[in-house]
């Protein structure tokens, strides 16, 4: 069986991802094999990655040119399938205008093989500053929303022992291959944002954990893709919060957080339009809506199969309001008194 497989995913943006491809390349106790994805590029993407390939001495590094752009989770898909069709035992991703740090792999993999019950790992996912911290993983919380831990604070503060935490980030982490396998592969219907919440989500319900470690490191740029298209960051939260509680929530939690999602919804909603940015907002509430099936056929099946139960969910979820949810907080505040 062979052991590791990263899935880069491109589209226009090959200097990045080869600087990505060399980090892995670069890696320290044993280099993965790369699957680069290109995610139908309108440059000239798939020329420099192919003549990149042709310069390296092996076939560790191989090229998937997708026909259509199918957004994140379409395009990572691809590698994952293929990688799956390979027999990987471990399958990761890293953003393409990543770097890792040379023990990246190495160190998400001693986190897998400690104990079967860790179906994934992730690490540190940094500013190219290298001060300032993006991610340590996601968090989801019983107002439905979720973020990532950690954002915008300093590197020097990240938590420094490795733990169990709700979800890993879509920009960094590996997982054992057999999760795809049982869980499945990411919902091309998210496109991309919240698609690393919702397959830990299912992660966790089926029964294994997801595990932190600040062993493994990687510098990225914020947002590097979704700057290039106005509104789509937009769009893609109001279309895929509502499809990741729906699938996702037990039962018996449903009835504490769909309230207050349903109150969150709406101050964010209403926040987007005094931002000038009501239109993609409505756009994003209109195809949740529309997505509604989907959302319920998943739910039918993910609940169905659940392996753990609602009291161990609700241990892992933050009980509170996201730290970043300003509005929400000064909402609640007028209310309880507390901020």
């Amino acid at each position: 069986m062979n052991r590791v497989a990263i899935v880069i995913l491109n589209w226009n943006c090959a200097e990045d991802t080869l600087k990505c491809a060399d980090s892995l390349l670069d890696q320290e106790d044993g280099v993965p094999d790369i699957l680069i994805v290109d995610n139908a590029s309108s440059d000239n993407s798939i020329e420099i990655i192919k003549k990149y390939i042709k310069s390296k001495p092996d076939d560790s590094i191989k090229l998937i040119e997708n026909s259509v752009n199918s957004g994140f989770t379409g395009g990572i898909n691809v590698g994952v399938k293929t990688a799956l069709k390979n027999n990987y035992k471990y399958i990761g991703t890293l953003n393409p205008d990543a770097v890792a740090d040379k023990r990246w792999v190495a160190s998400l993999i001693n986190e897998l093989d400690q104990d079967e019950i860790t179906g994934i790992a992730t690490g540190i996912l940094a500013r190219t500053d290298k001060k300032t911290l993006d991610t340590t993983g996601d968090f989801y919380t019983t107002w439905g929303i979720p973020g990532p831990r950690g954002r915008d604070g300093l590197l020097v503060n990240a938590p420094n022992k490795a733990e169990y935490i709700f979800g890993a980030t879509g920009g960094g982490f590996i997982a054992r291959s057999k999760v795809f396998h049982e869980v499945g592969i990411l919902d091309e219907k998210l496109f991309m944002y919240f698609e690393d919440v919702d397959f830990s989500f299912r992660t966790q319900l089926a029964g294994y954990k997801v595990r932190y470690t600040p062993q493994a490191i990687a510098y990225h740029k914020l947002s590097a893709s979704t700057n290039k298209v106005p509104g789509l960051a937009v769009r893609q939260t109001f279309k895929n919060l509502p499809v990741v509680c729906i699938k996702n929530v037990p039962t018996r939690l449903m009835f504490t957080i769909l309230p207050r999602f349903t109150l969150a919804y709406m101050l964010i909603f209403g926040n987007a339009v005094v931002r000038g940015q009501g239109w993609p907002a409505m756009q994003g509430l209109a195809q949740s809506i529309l997505l509604l099936p989907h959302s319920i056929a998943g739910r039918r099946r993910i609940q169905k199969d659940r392996q753990v139960s609602s009291d161990y969910i609700s241990s892992i979820i933050l009980h509170d309001i996201p730290p970043e949810q300003t509005g929400l907080r000064n909402f609640r505040k007028i209310f309880t008194g507390k901020s």
